[in-house]
């Protein structure tokens, strides 16, 4: 996993509220005191955003515009992980049990 990604997931855990995050101090400790339908309402918000962002590259806008939604989203999906006590590892590993494997015939195996 990247380095990036590991810091992140650390800041991240350590926002917990069970690991002293502070909800009046930080956003993802807010988040989390919310609980997990607030952050899924904030991903559905940031999957939009990067839908939007990336019909704007279509159409010839600024690709910059999709990276910095895509890394929202990816931030607070990370947020979501770690709420139910997953790591970004944990996708990685999904990933790479997929490698190899027919999109279709991934789908078919899930019944």
């Amino acid at each position: 996993m990247s380095e990036t990604l590991k810091r992140l997931s650390a800041v991240i855990e350590s926002r917990k509220l069970a690991n002293g995050g502070d909800p009046d101090k930080s956003y993802v400790a807010r988040l989390f005191q919310k609980g997990d339908d607030a952050i899924l309402k904030k991903i559905g918000e940031e999957a939009t955003e990067t839908v939007l962002a990336a019909k704007d590259v279509r159409a010839g806008g600024d690709k910059s515009k999709l990276l910095y939604e895509c890394a929202d989203l990816w931030f607070h999906s990370m947020v979501m992980l770690a709420h139910f006590d997953l790591k970004p590892q944990d996708v990685l590993d999904e990933l790479a049990r997929r490698e190899g494997i027919s999109g279709i015939e991934e789908k078919a195996s899930r019944g």
